[in-house]
């Protein structure tokens, strides 16, 4: 019995961590209204040598893509909406 509830625990922990581990990251906390515009946005990603762009969206607080790098490599990119930084790749 004490093994079993040792085990259930367990499981549910690495859950838990897995789960915070994959959330996505906090890229600004200014309001929407001092974010660049999505046009601006998709211009600095095309100058940073990102291509074939098949999602571009904005997920919690931060510009989000699905494309490919300048090496045409596949690439998941998150971007501060205010600078056109990267965040997470």
């Amino acid at each position: 019995m004490r093994a079993a509830l040792l085990l259930a625990l367990a499981g549910t922990s690495l859950v838990f961590a897995a789960g915070t581990a994959m959330a996505d990251p906090a890229c600004t906390k200014e309001p929407q209204s001092a974010w660049m515009s999505q046009e601006a946005m998709k211009a600095k990603i095309a100058e940073l040598g990102y291509q074939k762009i098949k999602t571009f969206k904005v997920t919690g607080s931060c510009y989000e893509i699905y494309g490919y790098d300048k090496n045409n490599k596949k690439a998941e990119v998150y971007f501060n909406p205010v600078d056109g930084s990267i965040v997470k790749e």
